[in-house]
């Protein structure tokens, strides 16, 4: 395991060291305007160099998880279209089909959501043919929360490691070690692109992840999470899912319930997210980072509680849904008291994104 570690870890330095100079020269770069207060140009590289230790990991690992071939194409499809849409600023439609796309390429190889776990008062809630439409459906939830999580330096990584760590331990628990060594050595791969953004190596070297990169590693938590909920491999109920993305998928929720109140679209960007909220209260860029994983891990931590004590299912999902419910209140009211909550602009932030 240790060797396949530092082989993802080298191949993502060495992606992130070479695809900086190239991004520069062919323009895939994030440059500041009005919503992205950053200085410079930043090469959004990070989705690249990720992608360049997955296909190491591929062709290394002694036994592949289930269904590794068809995510493959599938991440291969997302990047492709992803670094383009970095580059060129595609419409939506473009994306949304690519990542369709890809679910499908997942869902014939047999990997999608066909049970909701014993949430039928006892009993297994089977979705039958329904179950391809609510795959892709949670294929587009994670990808667009994990999208919309990439708006401070270091916390769509952050959030990424949280939920990566929470699957390795469930999977070891479960007895699955080959995607419990998978997850580790995402982390590993993770690492690198963590450093290069939170400036470690100083801000020439600095990188942005992209939105190859975030639809990248939304689309590999749910196929992850599939095959610890799905089938024989789960290790998890599916209840438990919701705990470990917990941040990005209320976030992502409670952002689009605003936007549709307020008759706009739920793709059009702002600077409510629970990362804007938090720096206009007074705290900076890095402290909002630690209090955000934190948060994510803690519920994290809670979700595996459950499970491991077997709490129903059903009860699980009424906890998850009294917390969201209790996020959105308070997010709602720290939104009336902030001052610049009107105009939603204004708080300097290094990202590159205002989802």
């Amino acid at each position: 395991m240790f060797s396949l570690l530092i082989a993802a870890l080298l191949s993502s330095t060495f992606g992130i060291l070479i695809a900086r100079k190239v991004a520069v020269w062919i323009g895939l770069v994030d440059k500041p305007n009005q919503r992205k207060l950053h200085s410079g140009n930043i090469p959004l590289v990070g989705g690249i160099a990720i992608y360049l230790a997955i296909c190491v990991l591929y062709f290394l690992f002694p036994q592949l998880p289930p269904h590794s071939t068809a995510y493959l194409f599938s991440v291969s499809l997302l990047l492709l279209v992803g670094i383009l849409d970095d580059r060129f600023d595609l419409p939506v439609l473009p994306r949304v089909t690519a990542q369709a796309a890809a679910a499908i390429l997942l869902m014939v190889d047999g990997a999608y959501l066909y049970s909701l776990g014993n949430l039928a008062f006892g009993e297994e809630l089977l979705l039958g043919v329904i179950g391809y439409v609510i795959t892709l459906f949670a294929m587009w939830a994670s990808i667009n929360a994990f999208n919309m999580s990439d708006g401070i330096d270091g916390l769509l990584g952050g959030l990424t490691a949280v939920s990566l760590a929470a699957l390795a331990f469930c999977f070891s628990r479960g007895g699955q070690e080959v995607p419990a060594i998978w997850c580790l050595c995402l982390i590993g791969a993770l690492v690198p692109y963590l450093l290069f953004n939170l400036g470690v190596f100083g801000r020439r070297f600095k990188i942005f992840m992209g939105d190859a990169g975030s639809t990248l590693l939304g689309f590999t938590l749910l196929w992850l999470l599939i095959m610890a909920t799905q089938g024989e491999m789960a290790v998890i109920a599916p209840a438990t899912a919701l705990w470990l993305i917990a941040i990005p998928l209320m976030d992502m929720t409670a952002i689009t319930i605003r936007r549709i109140r307020r008759g706009d679209s739920p793709f059009k960007p702002d600077r409510e997210h629970l990362h804007h909220i938090l720096m206009r209260s007074g705290l900076t860029g890095r402290q909002t980072l630690m209090v955000m994983v934190l948060f994510a891990s803690l519920i994290a931590l809670i979700g595996i509680g459950l499970d491991v004590m077997a709490v129903p299912e059903l009860f699980s999902v009424t906890l998850f849904l009294l917390m969201f419910v209790s996020y959105f209140y308070v997010l709602a009211q720290l939104l009336r008291r902030s001052p610049q909550a009107a105009a939603m602009k204004g708080t300097p932030v290094s990202s590159p994104v205002g989802h």
